[in-house]
């Protein structure tokens, strides 16, 4: 499948919304207490689109909520818990959303950290990057779909290209550590997912996928 777009790594979300009147949809970014999740929420927020911060950080959020606000002058701006390593806390979100959701932005995400595991023997960055958000994805779907014209962004990186998804040990347990291999798998399982949701989107009722790079 080859996707294409007129955007590149050099593209600002402000430069993808630039023209596009958001009013009325409403879209969730992960991570969105720093960084490109940032920049991101607010340019959303700008072009008239209700804007949910999902967050590890609530009072990093809450604070990033009132700058967008004082420079946006959107107020349709919430903060709302999310650890993506936890799945009682993907779950607890997913179950707290009513009524659709237009745009889920998978922005969330960890580069090359010391190796560290989650309470249930993962990968950090594996689970930090892709499952959460996989999970998020699957537990959003109504949600999603009662939309119709829905989409998922996959933040992404060209780190993708230092591995793919070692599906044989992907969390590290037989070969060394290597957080950046590490890394580069978790972006790999994120452009896989994409794709494969956007090949079945007719039967998930999801319109489209796309992966920013």
């Amino acid at each position: 499948m080859r996707v294409t777009t007129p955007f590149t790594q050099h593209s600002t979300a402000a430069d993808v919304v630039d023209g596009i009147d958001l009013t009325g949809r409403r879209i969730v970014v992960t991570g969105a207490a720093a960084g490109i999740g940032v920049e991101t929420a607010r340019a959303l927020a700008g072009a008239g689109a209700e804007v949910t911060l999902a967050v590890r950080d609530v009072d990093a959020g809450a604070r990033v909520a009132a700058d967008i606000t004082a420079t946006t002058g959107s107020t349709a701006v919430e903060v709302v818990p999310l650890d993506l390593v936890d799945l009682d806390s993907v779950a607890a979100f997913a179950s707290a959303w009513t009524g659709p959701l237009h745009v889920l932005i998978a922005n969330a995400g960890i580069m090359a950290p010391p190796e560290t595991r989650t309470s249930r023997g993962w990968e950090l960055q594996f689970a930090t990057n892709h499952l959460g958000h996989f999970a998020l994805a699957l537990g959003l779907h109504d949600a999603l779909a009662a939309a119709d014209d829905a989409r998922i962004v996959a933040v992404s990186s060209t780190g993708h290209l230092r591995s793919p998804v070692v599906f044989e040990d992907i969390h590290f347990h037989d070969r060394p550590y290597d957080p950046l291999i590490a890394y580069g798998q978790s972006k790999t399982a994120n452009v896989n997912f994409t794709l494969t949701v956007n090949s079945l989107a007719d039967s998930f009722r999801w319109s489209d996928c796309c992966t920013s790079r």
